[in-house]
């Protein structure tokens, strides 16, 4: 973990964790951030039940608030080693998204940083419901860590097509690579079936000209805004599918973070998130940070 705070002294920090494994890396990159930037950290479990459950097993519901509560305290005791400021919080509820959203608004974090999927997740489904509903709902950003990945601020990546969730994203990862002193890569994806880097001249016959325009153009705005702030940036055109060709750049690239934005709420209390965005969390080997439009 660099020894520096890549954002502007965030105060307080939400970790959401259910205990399992896939909260591992979360759990050690929180606590290192939190004692990067001097920020408290809130860790929050929730018990997922419902009335009927209660009356029909009360005993298991006890033993798992005694599982969380313990985790919790496990938690913290690492966190307290660090010297990290750290609150915890046990709630109750058939739908745990909602009440990590509940501290997140009621304590103002500054960012949550969670798993990728939790103990209820299939092997097959990377991204469990409780993550992919966090990031639709909450009113900050949000790091998805995977339990191997590492938070190291040395090399961002970040992917543009102009919007503006894009915009919110590309400002975000020229502040965090700034602070840290890290590298920039700036990429669009031009979709195609057939993926390709394009590198000026090269295979413009296989893609619409007009829209690698557009993706040297949105390429271009970020580069210069980033170089504007002395930090080293390169930028690519890829042609391909979109989460496909992010992917395989921050591995090329060898990054450590990934940056992209997200669609934020939709009027059905359900999760509108684009789908490149949720498949860039799901098939990244590094942390994501999904950036939420203001």
């Amino acid at each position: 973990m660099a020894q520096i705070c890549p954002a502007s002294r965030p105060e307080k920090l939400l970790l959401p964790t259910d205990g399992s494994e896939f909260s591992e890396g979360a759990i050690r990159e929180a606590i290192g951030l939190a004692k990067s930037c001097s920020s408290k950290l809130i860790v929050v479990s929730v018990i997922e039940t419902n009335p009927e459950y209660e009356t029909l097993a009360p005993q298991l519901v006890e033993k798992a608030e005694k599982e969380a509560r313990q985790h919790l305290e496990s938690v913290k005791a690492q966190a307290e080693k660090e010297g990290v400021q750290c609150e915890i919080i046990a709630r109750q509820g058939d739908e745990p998204y909602k009440y990590i959203i509940d501290e997140a608004e009621k304590n103002k974090v500054s960012m949550i940083i969670m798993g990728r999927r939790g103990r209820t997740g299939l092997k097959r489904l990377m991204m469990g419901s409780v993550t992919a509903r966090v990031i639709g709902h909450a009113p900050c950003s949000i790091v998805v860590v995977p339990r191997q990945a590492k938070l190291e601020f040395r090399s961002v990546l970040v992917a543009t097509d102009g919007s503006k969730f894009s915009d919110a994203a590309s400002s975000e990862a020229i502040n965090i690579a700034k602070l840290c002193g890290a590298s920039l890569t700036v990429i669009s994806v031009v979709p195609s079936e057939d993926a390709a880097i394009v590198h000026s001249e090269m295979h413009k016959g296989t893609i619409v000209e007009k829209e690698l325009h557009e993706g040297e153009k949105n390429v271009k705005k970020v580069k210069d805004l980033a170089e504007k702030e002395g930090i080293k940036t390169t930028g690519f055109v890829y042609a391909g599918k979109p989460y496909e060709a992010i992917v395989e750049a921050a591995k090329e690239k060898k990054a450590d973070l990934i940056v992209v934005g997200s669609h934020g709420r939709t009027g059905l209390d359900r999760l509108l998130m684009g789908s490149v965005a949720e498949r860039v969390i799901v098939l990244s080997s590094c942390a994501v940070l999904i950036v939420k439009a203001k």
